[in-house]
């Protein structure tokens, strides 16, 4: 099969298109045939040499995809050859076949395509395994993501707006803002030239929000504690602005706060398959009654993988990039 391999650490201009062997299929595991995968911030880590793929997993790129499946491994009940359907992974997307453990695959939602389907299960499980069933978001509470122009933040607005929440978010440009206010944002904040501390203090009459889902890390340690009111829950999901930095622990007893951190990739199968299990209870109704809809900013052909991360890394998309395969 054909893969995007990764020639060396560096810059998008590493990744090369070769052949390389097929994956194998395991017990309890399926093949699927890719027709498209999505790209993630934790690939350009990957490509950079500071992401691993956790043992056993695709050396590949690619954290998740859709496509059809082409072969059952033993003790596999729930999907048979033919279905068209979308995973989450361990590693393997940025290929023509990818081996997955048959719990984290999804069936596509109906009315939505099979190259949209890609982009679906890291962001879907992102942010119901963090703001739902960890952090517990509920109605009438307020929603703070930061990136709310990205795939996880286009994801997360629909979502807290679906279950009753009022959202906030953070975007870098006016026309970022503007798609976050469609999305269904209640207020939006521009980080370059305002203070979202501020922002959020004075839109919940001084209170501050219930919920921060935080993709940028130390830079914004301080202030996330600082905009969160009473019992208010922050869930660290990245890194963007470092990973190390000097805080006052004071907010964190004033105000009974919660700080939880994780991501998907280094979970358990098992937990992995709970967490698509709840997705395909509670997210899917919301994109089949379109009440959730996929945001794909641009679709690359496979071989042409490190323009699309250039892209992905210019942060000038609003949404998914996907490669067709």
């Amino acid at each position: 099969m054909k893969a995007i391999v990764a020639t060396a650490f560096g810059g998008p201009e590493v990744l090369q298109l070769q052949e390389v062997p097929d994956p194998q299929v395991r017990e309890g595991e399926v093949l699927i045939r890719v027709a498209a995968t999505s790209l993630n911030r934790a690939d350009t880590y990957q490509r950079k040499g500071f992401y691993p793929p956790p043992p056993g997993d695709s050396e590949y790129l690619g954290l998740e995809c859709s496509g059809v499946i082409e072969a059952i491994g033993q003790g596999v009940r729930t999907w048979k050859i033919g279905d068209q359907v979308c995973a989450l992974l361990g590693g393997g997307g940025y290929a023509e076949k990818v081996a997955v453990p048959a719990g984290q695959v999804l069936p596509i939602p109906k009315g939505v395509s099979i190259q949209d389907a890609a982009g679906l299960p890291e962001v879907t499980c992102t942010v119901w395994s963090s703001v739902f069933m960890t952090s517990h978001l509920s109605q009438g509470e307020s929603f703070l993501v930061h990136g709310g122009s990205s795939g996880i933040g286009t994801f997360a607005i629909q979502m807290a707006k679906c279950i009753g929440a009022r959202v906030f978010c953070t975007a870098g440009t006016e026309e970022k803002l503007h798609y976050c206010r469609k999305l269904g944002a209640d207020v939006v904040v521009n980080y370059k030239t305002e203070d979202f501390v501020k922002c959020a203090k004075e839109e919940t009459q001084g209170k501050g929000v219930d919920v921060i889902l935080d993709n940028m890390g130390a830079s914004y340690f301080q202030k996330n504690l600082d905009a969160l009111g009473n019992d208010g829950r922050l869930y660290i999901i990245g890194f963007q602005g470092g990973n190390t930095g000097e805080l006052n622990l004071g907010p964190i007893v004033r105000k009974r706060l919660t700080i939880q951190g994780s991501g998907l990739r280094a979970r358990s199968k098992e937990n992995k398959a709970q967490i698509i299990a709840e997705v395909q209870a509670h997210v899917w109704p919301m994109i089949e009654e379109g009440k959730v809809k996929p945001v794909t900013h641009a679709i690359f052909p496979l071989a042409q993988a490190a323009e699309a991360h250039r892209m992905l890394e210019s942060s000038s998309h609003i949404g998914k990039i996907v490669l067709t395969i």
